[in-house]
């Protein structure tokens, strides 16, 4: 079983690694005609910055631990519930995620660049609509105030999932969080969307980068809502072609 979920989370990693310059060079691409692209070349880059291998880790790693449940019901072995917390943390921190990405999306939309001073705790006192040069005059503030956000929010969603825990039997939890992590995406993703071509034809400085973000964390987590589908696909399939045990004859007894 642990073969089966190694594969799954590689297929996983493979599909984040292929479809990260198709989506940014799409959403940065000369479509919108007040906004500058990056073409091609520019979202090769992208795999030489640290944040977007530290984000890679972050969501392949979520899904190795997503999938640890599975295999405990694979192989037919939960003792406890202890093998709930896992997947009931990890559920809420990504719907914590998909929630600040969506929202953050939004208020680029209507403050534009300013929305990254509601996130600075060290420059609450600014006005909405500052410069644009001076959102990364604090840009530690407005890191420490996304985190607290997404703690705030990560703890909220893991008590709604733990009361979850103490009722469902771990395929319906299991099913329970994949279900709310898809629709939460497809959610987030209608708002980041059409909030990215708004902005982008605006020719805003920082707001694309924002509502972009919001895009990457919903296909990011979109994909990895299949990762407990693929896996039991594969199970069946090696059940499938398992050879079955032959029974003990009796009579040779």
């Amino acid at each position: 079983m642990k073969r089966w979920a190694a594969l799954t989370v590689l297929l996983y990693a493979l599909a984040l690694l292929l479809l990260t310059v198709p989506v940014m060079a799409t959403a940065f691409g000369d479509w919108a005609k007040s906004g500058k692209s990056i073409g091609w070349l520019g979202a090769l880059k992208t795999y030489s910055y640290l944040g977007y291998w530290i984000w890679f880790a972050v969501l392949v790693g979520g899904q190795a631990l997503l999938l640890l449940l599975p295999i405990h019901i694979a192989e037919r072995r939960l003792p406890a519930r202890r093998p709930l917390k896992l997947p009931v943390i990890i559920g809420a921190f990504f719907l914590a995620n998909l929630f600040i990405a969506g929202v953050f999306s939004l208020l680029c939309a209507i403050f534009r660049d300013g929305a990254f001073k509601l996130f600075d705790l060290l420059s609450l006192s600014t006005t909405f609509n500052a410069p644009s040069a001076n959102t990364n005059d604090s840009g530690w503030g407005i890191v420490g105030g996304a985190m607290l956000i997404l703690v705030g929010f990560w703890i909220i969603w893991a008590i709604v999932f733990r009361n979850f825990a103490r009722q469902d039997e771990p395929d319906a939890l299991l099913k329970r969080l994949t279900r709310w992590l898809l629709r939460g995406s497809i959610l987030e993703l209608l708002i980041a969307v059409p909030s990215h071509v708004i902005v982008r034809r605006r020719d805003d400085c920082c707001a694309p980068a924002g509502t972009f973000w919001g895009i990457a964390t919903g296909i990011s987590i979109m994909l990895l809502c299949f990762g407990p589908g693929v896996f039991f696909l594969f199970v069946e399939k090696f059940q499938r072609l398992k050879p079955k045990d032959a029974s003990p004859d009796k009579s040779a007894n």
